[in-house]
């Protein structure tokens, strides 16, 4: 029976994007059919929003989606659709795996970290206001509720793929309510977790990026806040090679949302210069997710043997192929 999965294509790029996806992904052979839906900029004119009724209703629905990038417009109700999606739809978890890749010269290989941000809390809750007329005021909010599932479920993935050393990253010396909050929070999940894993520590997040640039292979998972996991997330996008090749999940209890974590970059649409690797990673995620692991297996091989040669990567690797042949190269290698 076919898994029906929601597809938003996406601004700028998402279009080229989400086709090298569907591509690949029928060169699997997986019995996925996408349902179709139009969101972000692209819509904005004819339905008044970005974020339109029917794009949400598809995504309760079908439970699973795959998104490419969305521009936010300027001038509307919305801070960012990604935000309002993950507020809708309860996604309290957004996932960033960052794993190094063949053929890509950087300072640092074997790279395997994966970062767990709490999506709905924090400073990008949103409550903002004006206190009188020359300042401003951004209001920080940590829950015991949100902290207590968002860490139970890093423990529970984290166990279910062997990791070893989960690290929780906090500013606790100075935000002692907030942060002492999330980090306590997290230590008294941590208790019933003390026998599966070998390591289970904290670090404060300064440091933290300290050491993901000195010493990146002592970690394993980072669970952090909202903040501090947009930040650092794309700090280990750096350490294997951009924002280009890092895909993300926005995970709920009932639903998730797979998506690149790059922008939209309408000056490359329809050039045939966009780099689908981190949308391709997202699906093969995303296929992990739906039960297909021995397919998402395939996948990976796939795209690692087109990363090898110069030829077959996207010129912001290094190499000289376009998106449509990238693409084809891994279908031929499947």
């Amino acid at each position: 029976m076919a898994q029906t999965v929601t597809l938003i294509p996406g601004d700028g790029t998402g279009p080229e994007l989400t086709d090298s996806v569907k591509e690949v992904i029928g060169a699997l052979g997986v019995d996925i059919e996408w349902e179709i839906v139009e969101a972000g900029e692209s819509v904005m004119e004819k339905e008044g929003t970005p974020l339109p009724d029917y794009v949400l209703e598809s995504i309760r629905r079908n439970k699973v989606a795959l998104k490419g990038p969305l521009t936010t417009p300027v001038g509307t109700g919305f801070r960012s659709v990604n935000v309002a999606l993950r507020k809708e739809l309860d996604l309290y978890a957004n996932i960033r795996p960052a794993l190094s890749l063949p053929g890509l010269d950087l300072p640092y290989k074997d790279i395997d970290i994966v970062l767990y941000r709490e999506n709905t809390e924090d400073l990008y809750a949103g409550v903002e206001h004006w206190v009188g007329k020359h300042a401003a005021e951004s209001i920080k909010i940590i829950t015991e509720e949100g902290t207590e599932r968002f860490c139970r479920l890093a423990f529970e993935r984290s166990r279910e793929q062997g990791r070893r050393h989960v690290t929780v990253v906090h500013k606790a010396n100075i935000m002692k309510y907030t942060d002492g909050l999330f980090r306590d929070v997290f230590f008294r999940v941590a208790k019933e977790y003390e026998d599966d894993f070998e390591e289970i520590d904290d670090r404060i997040v300064d440091n933290m990026a300290m050491q993901l640039v000195t010493k990146p292979h002592l970690y394993d998972v980072l669970v952090c806040p909202n903040l501090y996991g947009d930040i650092l997330s794309d700090l280990c996008a750096g350490l294997t090679g951009g924002l280009g090749v890092a895909p993300g999940a926005n995970i709920g209890d009932e639903i998730a949302v797979f998506e690149p974590v790059h922008g939209s970059t309408p000056k490359y649409a329809g050039q045939n210069r966009a780099n689908p690797l981190a949308t391709l990673l997202s699906a093969k995620n995303m296929l992990i997710h739906l039960g297909y692991e021995e397919d998402a297996e395939r996948m990976q091989r796939a795209i690692e043997a087109a990363l090898k040669s110069p030829e077959t990567r996207t010129k912001d690797l290094g190499g000289t192929a376009g998106t449509r042949e990238f693409t084809k190269t891994i279908v031929a290698n499947l």
